[in-house]
């Protein structure tokens, strides 16, 4: 039996594992004493290992490259050096056609590591010439990315993990820690225990309500209305920091014009919560030694997301709770590496580091390093994600390089999804499942899974961590570094590496605030957190110490917005809110975490809408039973389940379910800023099934077919390749 050294790759907080492996395949998984979990696991790290060895629960793993020779032939299996071929042909001709920015990439925060994504960010840019490369940061925190770099010139956790136990108050605001990151709900409980004050802003009476000292029930949708009248009891109550206002911020007159018009008594009808319980929660906050303001999806999946973060930051500011130890900032991430993604610069408007295209010393700096002209690496900002849509049917996007996502599953309106990626030119999906995208594609790549591979994972609050591979490489898979190397290679853009140790090292050298997170300093259970500038130094655990901001003056910048209502309410034919959550048992599209079989126990199709006993009563739905919820986009079937915390007049579905899909009812509208999806409010409606017999047929019908229909675009890889002349 051995034990191989790993970080879980699940959600954001970054928990160090052993993975126990025993006649080749892995076996067991146990916890170690890593800097944010110190010997806890959770569920899915102590149960989410068996995906690697090919359950074949839900999705069968994808061993051999696969090819369609054109659109709407069948898959077939070929041999590695046709299908790169094949791909870098065809790439050829779209790019010299309809040009560079005619292509689109995105990258992968489930598992591949930022080595991998480093590799794919140089191929789209120095071998494809675009900056059209981007990941699923976009569809969750984007937001609070592009919201702190505006005011406080970084998009990341000002704290750590550890440091949100040694708060004396944590505010949440649209985080439920206990469904996304149990490990950091554990610290939130370590923190009460130690005597925290605790506050919960949040529609539903999430877990953490009920430790909370005060719970706030936001109305949906009414974010930015409660933190403008939050922060007007600040400065009218006096809580507010003056030095560190006059110290360390700029525009305080401009912001402050804004928010006077805020008052808690003028928003009530929006937010629902009652002023003086908005007057406690900023007395709390404001008073308290440290305070940690966490927020979640809840803030920035919505229509002014990126405003609302320019708030949460001011709120910060204004109050001298930031830059010190245990007070800070906290958006913690929700996918295991989506905070290392953006780190690697899968980013249209931003290089490795954080570090701007626009910038013509930037462009000048990696040119150098990568050999090739600087005319060649893009000046101007790419496509985002969430572009795809619009530029598939502008013409404007011919071809999609697809990473390791399954948009067709996570991504909102998931019939215009499919529409888009059957209209592209060229779809190409590189993962290890065979997802419902990667069934459209064109070309299947397969790379390794996490616990075939090294690499290095960031976790949330900046930390770098090590893991290594725990069994050999499956089938031909390859390296998903290898993979875009290669492709490079045949596309005129020569890349080859020995290991992952030789691309972390060009990393360092191109990332300043990384160069001092070498792979001896993270050894075993060793870290490095960002910055980190000095090999022989420590990292950052509290960023902005002293008030000392990364903005161009060193100064945070105060910005205000007004409130603006979500794009669609309820009316009398859709009169409830459909809002998207999270929940702990399973991860993103499944893929991996439906075919551990442990957590694909916990609960299988077609998954829940959650609802409050006042609103299923009036439809006549009874707990568990089937129930059809449509919107606007389209009608899904799912189980009912009544819930007294869910709050009245909205429901709540989580994305992972395949027939129960809630992203066939969003609605592909984006925050302007940040081009995130609004996902946390959309109207619809749920009605009961009165012929409850037929509707459990019809649900194992739906499964089985599409689960069938998945396994016969795998089967293609069981045929031997036919030599090509």
């Amino acid at each position: 039996m051995e034990k191989h050294m790993a970080v879980c790759p699940y959600c954001g907080a970054g928990c160090k594992i052993n993975l126990v492996v025993e006649n080749g395949k892995v076996v067991g998984s146990e916890a170690l004493d890593g800097i944010t979990n110190q010997g806890e696991v959770c569920l899915k790290g102590l149960a989410g290992y068996d995906f690697i060895n090919d359950t074949k629960i839900l999705v069968p793993r994808i061993y051999h490259p696969m090819i369609r020779r054109e659109k709407g032939a069948e898959l077939e299996r070929v041999t590695w050096d046709e299908a790169l071929d094949f791909t870098a042909k065809r790439l050829l001709e779209i790019k010299a056609t309809y040009g560079p920015d005619s292509i689109m990439l995105t990258g992968s925060s489930r598992g591949p590591g930022n080595e991998a994504n480093f590799v794919m960010q140089k191929f789209t840019r120095a071998c494809v010439g675009t900056n059209n490369i981007d990941n699923c940061a976009r569809t969750c925190h984007g937001p609070s990315v592009i919201g702190l770099m505006d005011t406080l010139g970084s998009g990341a956790m000002s704290v750590s993990i550890p440091e949100m136990e040694e708060a004396s108050c944590v505010m949440l605001v649209g985080y439920n820690p206990c469904d996304s990151h149990p490990i950091v709900a554990r610290r939130i409980v370590k923190a009460k225990e130690k005597g925290a004050k605790v506050i919960v802003c949040d529609p539903r009476a999430i877990e953490t309500a009920r430790i909370a000292d005060l719970y706030l029930p936001l109305r949906n949708g009414s974010n930015l209305a409660f933190l403008n009248a939050f922060a007007n009891v600040l400065v009218t109550e006096g809580l507010i920091d003056k030095d560190f206002i006059e110290q360390h911020t700029n525009g305080f007159e401009e912001w402050w014009k804004t928010i006077e018009r805020y008052t808690p008594e003028s928003v009530e009808e929006i937010t629902g919560i009652a002023p003086d319980l908005v007057r406690q929660a900023a007395r709390m906050y404001a008073t308290s030694e440290r305070s940690i303001l966490g927020w979640g999806m809840g803030v920035t999946q919505q229509r002014q997301g990126v405003k609302a973060v320019h708030q949460l930051a001011a709120i910060a500011c204004v109050t001298g709770q930031i830059g010190r130890r245990a007070a800070g900032v906290a958006p913690v991430r929700g996918q295991n590496n989506v905070q290392g993604s953006c780190d690697m610069g899968m980013w249209p408007s931003l290089y490795p580091g954080y570090q701007k295209v626009s910038s013509p010393e930037t462009r000048e700096k990696f040119a150098t390093a990568w050999g090739v002209p600087v005319e060649q690496l893009s000046d101007h900002e790419g496509y985002k994600l969430t572009d795809l849509p619009h530029g598939v049917k502008s013409g404007e996007i011919h071809a999609f390089y697809n990473f390791g996502e399954d948009p067709l599953q996570t991504e909102p309106d998931s019939a215009d999804m499919e529409e888009t990626l059957k209209n592209l030119d060229l779809l190409i999906s590189q993962d290890i499942f065979m997802t419902q995208t990667t069934a459209l594609a064109d070309v299947v790549f397969p790379g390794t899974s996490w616990g075939e591979h090294d690499g290095v994972f960031s976790a949330s609050d900046r930390t770098f961590q090590r893991f290594t591979a725990a069994v050999p490489p499956k089938g031909e898979c390859r390296h998903d570094w290898q993979i875009f190397s290669d492709l490079s290679t045949r596309m005129g853009y020569p890349m080859h590496y020995e290991d992952t140790h030789e691309i972390w090292d060009e990393v360092r050298s191109l990332c300043p605030n990384f160069y001092g997170a070498t792979y001896e300093r993270m050894e075993g259970v060793g870290y490095a957190q960002w910055p980190i500038p000095d090999p022989d130094k420590p990292g950052t655990p509290t960023m902005y110490l002293g008030g000392t901001f990364n903005t161009s003056d060193h100064r945070a910048i105060l910005m205000a917005a007004d409130y603006v209502a979500p794009t669609e309410m309820p009316d009398g034919e859709y009169p409830l809110v459909l809002c998207t959550v999270r929940e702990v048992g399973h991860y993103s599209c499944r893929s991996m975490t439906g075919n551990c079989r442990t957590l694909a126990l916990l609960a299988d199709e077609p998954g829940y809408v959650h609802m409050s006993p006042a609103d299923a009563e009036v439809r006549g739905i009874k707990d568990q039973r089937l129930v059809w919820v449509y919107s606007r986009r389209g009608k899904v079937i799912t189980r009912a389940s009544v819930d007294e915390r869910i709050n009245e007049g909205t429901v709540y579905m989580t994305y992972q379910w395949w027939i129960g899909k809630c992203n066939q009812l969003t609605m592909h509208v984006t925050d302007p800023l940040s081009g995130t999806p609004e996902d946390k409010h959309s109207a619809c409606e749920v009605a009961r099934i009165d012929d409850q017999m037929w509707a459990e047929k019809h649900v194992q019908t739906l499964y089985h077919d599409l689960k069938s229909r998945l396994a016969s675009e795998a089967a293609a890889q069981d045929i031997e390749p036919v030599p090509v002349a």
